[in-house]
């Protein structure tokens, strides 16, 4: 019994968190283990992990996206594989840093997010953390956006006050940009000198995944390779850029529930003889063109635009990303991974995920009225005990 306590409190008083995350693009599970120290003092990067999803999950994750017979059992099942990838992460997490569960103090976890509806009040990310909490014998902090939607707000984006904490200047205006399926914006001031603020730009990787893996069979196109052999399509362009989202002011929220395949196919119809290359560049250029028209509206005098998640990894992506600022700003703005920063774009998500779990676990709040519309400052998430 002493052993027990005294693991317990090892795990009570402990700055170790991992953060796990799997988004949009419906991949795999991104994970860290940092160490948060509750006093400020500089975050530090444990370990790193990454579980691929078998194809049965991301299909049945993916059928989620959509109505359809017996949701209620198909949601708990695949909620219980989910968990049990979690769970193997958490297992390579410590095993890379030969650190035991008892030191660990939570588990912070997104969950994967299957309907996002906060204008009907409600946001759902399937996840089992009971059983989370029970495979990997560590306190988990789950279900960090319904708090937020239960105050008023949109319940995303959720990382512009992590990217202020992490990625913040004191000198110069800096933007962040979190390319994952759909991309976000976190606009963070220098200094204290005004709010930070952030909202959902619009598509991210989705459509372009969605495309090359019809026509090419790959899930993502490497290095934008694919696009960048393409034209880029400016009747296609301006069809795809007049969605009624775009004109929305923030704060604002979207996902696969308004971009989605048959979203495109509509836009589509106009264009039959269009090549499927010439698609995929268009595509490319949507993003790219739809972030820098938020860029250029809300943050004109950013010094530096930083890019994190599966996007940052895309060259076409992030040329023609520059070259849109450019034309919007008429200047340049710099654009460059969060790599420079001290954080690989595709950990990024993670350790934010492990800084909500320690605002939990300390009480504080993890959500930025200004960005997402709630009421009023929040605690999120919900605790799951290891025991």
């Amino acid at each position: 019994m002493s052993a027990d306590l005294s693991s317990l409190q090892r795990s009570a008083s402990s700055s170790l968190y991992i953060g796990l995350m799997s988004g949009t693009s419906l991949d795999g599970v991104d994970g860290m283990l940092a160490s948060l120290p509750d006093d400020g003092q500089p975050m530090a990067t444990l370990a790193t992990a990454y579980v691929p999803f078998p194809e049965d999950l991301r299909a049945a994750l993916m059928a989620l996206q959509a109505n359809g017979e017996n949701e209620l059992q198909r949601e708990a099942l695949a909620a219980n594989q989910l968990a049990n990838y979690y769970a193997q992460c958490v297992a390579q997490l410590l095993e890379k840093s030969a650190i035991p569960a008892a030191y660990i103090r939570a588990v912070g976890v997104h969950g994967q997010t299957i309907r996002h509806r906060p204008e009907l009040g409600y946001t759902r990310q399937t996840n089992n953390p009971s059983l989370l909490a029970e495979l990997c014998g560590i306190d988990v902090i789950a279900d960090f956006r319904s708090r937020d939607v239960a105050a008023g707000g949109q319940g995303a984006p959720l990382v512009p006050a992590f990217h202020q904490a992490v990625f913040g200047s004191d000198d110069e205006m800096r933007v962040a940009v979190n390319i994952g399926g759909i991309s976000n914006i976190s606009i963070l001031p220098a200094g204290k000198q005004a709010a930070t603020s952030g909202f959902d730009t619009g598509p991210g990787n989705v459509l372009m995944d969605a495309w090359i893996a019809r026509h090419q069979g790959r899930s993502y196109d490497a290095d934008g390779a694919w696009g960048a052999s393409g034209k880029v399509d400016a009747a296609l362009l301006a069809a795809l850029r007049s969605d009624d989202y775009f004109a929305l002011p923030p704060p604002k929220s979207t996902g696969r529930d308004l971009f989605h395949v048959e979203w495109l196919e509509q836009r589509l119809q106009g264009f039959p003889s269009l090549p499927p290359v010439d698609v995929q560049a268009t595509l490319t250029a949507f993003t790219a063109s739809t972030i820098a028209d938020a860029i250029v509206a809300h943050a004109s005098a950013a010094a530096a635009v930083y890019v994190c998640g599966g996007g940052a990894y895309n060259g076409y992506l992030l040329e023609l990303l520059a070259q849109a600022l450019q034309a919007g700003a008429d200047r340049p703005i710099p654009v460059m991974s969060t790599e420079v920063l001290g954080v690989a774009p595709n950990h990024v998500e993670a350790l934010a995920f492990a800084w909500l779990a320690q605002r939990f676990c300390l009480r504080l709040p993890g959500n930025l009225p200004a960005v997402t519309g709630a009421r009023g400052l929040r605690v999120l998430g919900g605790l799951y005990p290891a025991q």
